[in-house]
């Protein structure tokens, strides 16, 4: 019976998080109205996920958001410093095909999101077998080394959490 009401228990705990974050007004009206939705939402769209995600490790996934946000705020100091003080002519602007070993449809999405979320760089096109995603850089001296850093700080995490 919970399991009817509520196929997909993280997507709905995160529409919750999200309704409060967006009214950023926390009262039992919208709590109530945040879990309405957590509850309506995935139970309309459940007939289109055949497959639900599975979270393998719960705790990386504290891990994972917190690295994220760190690289964020990084990556926007990063960012400031080559808009104020990089001429156009000394940008180096790169695509970077990073391979990848995720296989998992959900932990794709995740990665494309964090590399699009990340200020610099930009996620644009997922190769037809999924196995290479391809990124835009802003400024980068070592499109390797930038290629390194997303397979082992992000897509090594998501291996963890989803696979």
């Amino acid at each position: 019976m919970l399991k009817r009401l509520i196929p997909h228990p993280l997507l709905s705990i995160s529409l919750v998080l999200v309704w409060l974050m967006l009214v950023n007004h926390y009262s039992l009206g919208n709590l109530i109205l945040g879990a309405i939705l957590g509850v309506l939402v995935p139970a309309l769209t459940g007939p289109y996920w055949p497959n639900q995600a599975r979270v393998r490790r719960p705790l990386k996934v504290i891990e994972y958001i917190l690295v994220v946000l760190w690289d964020i705020v990084v990556a926007n100091v990063q960012v400031a410093m080559i808009i104020l003080f990089k001429r156009n002519a000394d940008l180096k602007t790169c695509w970077v095909v990073v391979p990848m070993e995720l296989t998992s449809p959900e932990a794709i999405t995740v990665l494309a999101g964090t590399i699009t979320m990340t200020p610099g760089t930009v996620s644009a096109m997922l190769s037809a077998d999924a196995s290479e995603i391809l990124v835009h850089c802003l400024h980068t001296d070592d499109p390797e080394g930038t290629r390194d850093d997303i397979k082992n700080r992000y897509e090594r995490r998501l291996k963890e959490i989803f696979q």
